[in-house]
């Protein structure tokens, strides 16, 4: 039974009738299905655990009440099997609170007691049973008891009683009190039970004897009471100071975990609660003037312990007073209050911890702090109030005006995303620009740069980091918006960094590494004192281990920013690495963001945690799209349509050959092994649904027409685009098919280019500028090459050959064309081969399931971990389809 996992979900899979459901128990690596009778020591386990997965532990409470029912006899024959019997309110009420603690549903409970109650009793309920019950019931409900229907269950609580002089001492007494097990509210002194008479306390007979095993379990969750089960009538005892101490540590919480409360006197408050006081503070320990300092070097905030009484923070000699006492119990403004000694340790060691400036930041925009009692609320002290009102207004705030150097009329979200960039970085801060492709981040930055050199006398230069086809793009887009600034290139052999006098430098990730890791003397990136540091398309470095992440990181600025239409490609991970590198610890170490942050919210279970995420990167990642009201309504219609093709004889034969031999292989492959298979087999049936040319590697002369639909929808689209004067792009993830495409075109004798990963960087300039200038109307394009960064304003059809695993990337190679300054109506072709894995996994992204979900996390690598079965129902060719 230890191999069955209970920290993953565990799902009950019903049945007709309930005995024959199965308990499906999953983790990572496994999952272990058993019948409902057998999974029952597994979910005893789980009670057991320290934290098993919430599924598990609904489960498991709902097995223990089944069994409840099954040793009480309160079930009955219903036909071919056992039905529960009606719970009682207090029980119904635990089902419908148990579902709301663990975020379950309360109709899983029900089915879980229904499979078990089944399950359990020997034999199946037949006609003879039924007439036995029948009878039974009649039996029972004869008026013929002889026993005193006084109750005789009871529970026991302990009620805190102390005079004057008591509370003067440091001590209480305890004072045991029975009650009625049905109803709490029928209750006596333990004194009166055992000395009276049933009329005078209104107990059974055997309710002493109840008692006193209740108070026997009550001692071994707290010792102290043994004092109680000394004395021959266990009315009270007195606590001194050490046993208080020891209540209050341990003792409550012991006893309220087998049911036992311990009720405290109106007159005794226990109203001091604890708070972290974050506070900003200069080397001498004084409070700081508002914003001097704030973020530089010297900048000091710590977070201290904050007591109150009825919510008003205690003073400083109050404090002292709580820091001095001896004993849990003090005279606070007049009245008796008890001290936790949690509460009396945080007031002797005050302080916490110092933080950096950025993890103060977080702390008041989240309102809450991790320390090691766990999470805590967070009071914001004077000092960086203004800073998080700033920071959370910073995108409402009126627009500051254009630069006057600015040679073109900002849009209203442009000028607020101006403004925007305008307070983060003037506060020193970092941030990401994460709007839609095509809004116009490039203008924006570059408004940004002039603004800081005119409102701040910004005389250092801006270093922008782009992939190597976006060079062009920067240079084009100052010299038209900025004539005034300087723009030098950092890239290629001759490259410079000396007479830098303030303008813009361009450099690529590619040499960013070079220049990280080359030797020489020459002047590097990182040497000079840079003003902005602006990383464009900053996906690029989503893995903070690579090495342009780690050579971005070292380079030092005023402030940084980072610009990407997709912030979150897969998984909130790539999110971090952003804002790790434009501000640095905001999220903390990345484990420590994926414990905390990542694993919470996309388990989905957690939207607390979403809320204070959104809360604290809110004010620094601005997102907007071209859908939201009032940002690009000049844009013109975009038409999306899905284009069905059948496979041609020789794709349909290849496929299924492909699929029965691959599936035969991975039937018999190792784990490891298997892996490498399930993705060969993706992307070989990619492949076949493509061309069977592209599938056998086959080139030069060979035949292209007529084995694959997608090239004679091709011909037909392009063949209309061209006549009617437009323009088009065509992406495909293979470099491969575009070759074929390309040898297809040139016998067509259809003017095109193609640019991929390998194309120079100065050829891809000349491409875009002839593609834009009409001179050429079919652009072929590899999907990672050119779906990102690209103006192709100048096609007004897009067309995609094959569908990639991540429609947010598919969004993004569209945008080439859909964006700021298209004039003309885009029109998205999207070719789907029917029946085939294409087609299947095109309806899973539609329909949102579950296996989508998983395949917009983790692309190809999750449909690896599909068992066989699953697999080939989600390959195998339908040729009804």
């Amino acid at each position: 039974m230890n191999a069955v996992p209970l920290s993953g979900p565990a799902t009950l899979r019903v049945a007709d009738p309930p005995r024959d459901g199965v308990v499906e128990f999953t983790d990572s690596a496994h999952t272990v299905a058993l019948p409902v009778r057998e999974a029952l020591p597994a979910l005893a386990r789980a009670r057991r655990e320290a934290r098993p997965h919430p599924t598990v532990a609904l489960l498991a409470e709902a097995s223990l009440l089944a069994l409840r029912l099954v040793g009480a006899g309160r079930f009955e024959p219903g036909g071919d099997r056992w039905l529960p019997g009606p719970l009682e309110p207090g029980e119904d009420e635990r089902v419908r609170r148990l579902a709301d603690e663990l975020d379950g549903d309360p109709s899983t409970v029900h089915e879980l007691v229904a499979a078990v109650v089944d399950a359990l009793p020997r034999g199946r309920p037949s006609e003879r049973t039924a007439a036995f019950r029948r009878r039974l019931d009649a039996e029972l409900a004869r008026p013929r008891r002889t026993a005193s229907s006084l109750p005789a269950l009871v529970t026991i609580s302990l009620r805190v009683e102390a005079d004057e002089a008591e509370l003067v001492a440091g001590s209480v007494r305890l004072v045991l009190q029975v009650h009625d097990e049905l109803d709490p509210l029928h209750f006596c002194e333990a004194a009166l039970l055992w000395t009276g008479a049933p009329e005078d306390h209104g107990f059974g007979e055997r309710a002493r004897t109840h008692a006193a095993i209740a108070l026997r379990a009550a001692a071994s969750a707290w010792p102290v009471l043994d004092r109680l089960l000394e004395l021959r009538v266990p009315d009270e005892i007195a606590l001194d100071t050490d046993e208080l101490v020891s209540l209050l540590d341990d003792g409550v919480t012991a006893l309220r975990r087998i049911g036992v409360d311990v009720l405290w006197p109106r007159s005794l408050g226990r109203d001091l609660t604890t708070r972290a006081a974050l506070e900003h503070r200069d080397g001498q320990g004084r409070e700081a003037p508002l914003m001097t300092g704030l973020f530089g070097p010297e900048a000091m905030f710590s977070f201290k312990w904050q007591v109150a009484l009825h919510g008003e923070p205690l003073s400083d000699a109050e404090m002292r007073q709580l820091a001095a006492s001896a004993s849990p119990i003090l005279k606070l403004r007049g009245a008796w209050t008890v001290v936790d000694p949690s509460v009396a340790r945080k007031a002797k060691k005050r302080l916490i911890r110092t933080v950096t400036p950025v993890q103060a930041v977080a702390a008041a925009l989240t309102g809450t702090v991790e320390v090691e009692e766990g999470e805590q609320e967070v009071v914001v002290g004077a000092s960086l109030l203004p800073v998080r009102e700033r920071l959370l207004g910073a995108a409402t705030r009126d627009p500051v005006p254009p630069p006057t150097g600015l040679r073109a009329t900002l849009r209203d979200y442009q000028r607020h995303g101006l403004t925007w960039l305008d307070t983060l970085t003037t506060l020193g801060l970092g941030c990401c620009l994460a709007d839609d492709m095509g809004l116009g981040k490039t203008i924006t930055l570059i408004a940004l740069h002039l603004h800081r050199r005119e409102t701040i006398d910004e005389a250092r230069p801006t270093l922008v980091v782009c992939p190597a086809s976006l060079l062009g793009n920067w240079e084009d887009e100052i010299a038209r918006f900025a004539p005034d600034a300087a723009v030098r290139r950092f890239h290629g052999g001759a490259r410079s960094l000396s007479d830098l006098d303030g303008g813009f430098v361009l450099t690529t990730y590619g040499t960013l590494r070079s220049d990280h890791t080359g030797a020489g003397d020459q002047t590097r990136l990182r040497d000079v004192d840079w003003g902005l540091v602006v990383a464009d398309e900053a996906q690029h470095v989503k893995n903070p281990t690579s090495t342009a992440a780690r050579a971005l990181r070292a380079i030092p600025g005023t402030a940084r920013v980072a610009l990407t239409g997709t912030p979150v490609e897969n998984n909130l991970t790539e999110l971090w690495a952003i804002l790790d590198w434009a501000i640095p610890g905001l999220l903390g170490s990345r484990n420590a963001f994926r414990k905390v942050w990542a694993a919470p919210i996309e388990s989905g279970r957690h939207e607390d945690k979403t809320r204070q995420f959104a809360d604290l990167v809110g004010p620094f990642v601005l997102r907007r799209k071209k859908s939201d009201p009032g940002i690009a309504p000049e844009l013109p219609p975009k038409t999306e349509t899905d284009h069905p093709l059948g496979l041609t004889r020789e794709q349909a034969v290849l496929y299924e050959a492909f699929v029965r031999d691959t599936m035969e292989r991975i039937k018999r492959a190792d784990e490891d092994s298997r892996r490498g298979l399930v993705l060969a087999l993706l992307t070989g049936l990619k492949q076949i649904c493509n061309h069977p040319a592209q599938f056998l590697k086959q080139s030069g002369a060979v035949r292209l027409t007529g084995r694959s639909h997608k090239i004679d929808l091709l011909d037909e689209l392009l063949g209309t685009i061209v006549a009617e004067g437009g323009a088009a792009l065509v992406f495909t993830q293979y470099v491969a098919m575009a070759r074929l495409l390309e040898t297809h075109l040139d016998r067509l004798g259809m003017a095109h280019q193609f640019l991929h990963g390998g194309t120079p960087v100065r050829s891809r300039d000349a491409m875009v500028r002839a593609f834009q200038a009409g001179e050429v109307p079919v652009f072929l394009l590899s999907l990672k090459a050119g779906g990102t960064g690209l103006n192709l304003t100048r096609a007004d059809h897009v067309i995609h050959v094959d569908r990639w695993w991540n429609p947010a990337v598919e969004d993004q190679a569209t945008d080439r064309a859909y964006r700021i300054g298209q004039d003309k109506p885009v029109q998205v072709h999207r070719m789907v081969t029917r029946g085939t894995i294409e087609q299947r996994i095109a309806e899973l992204l539609t329909r949102k399931r579950a296996l989508a979900d998983a395949v917009l996390t983790r692309g190809e690598t999750a449909l690896t971990e599909l068992g066989n079965d699953e697999l080939r129902d989600l390959v195998t060719l339908r040729r009804d389809e």
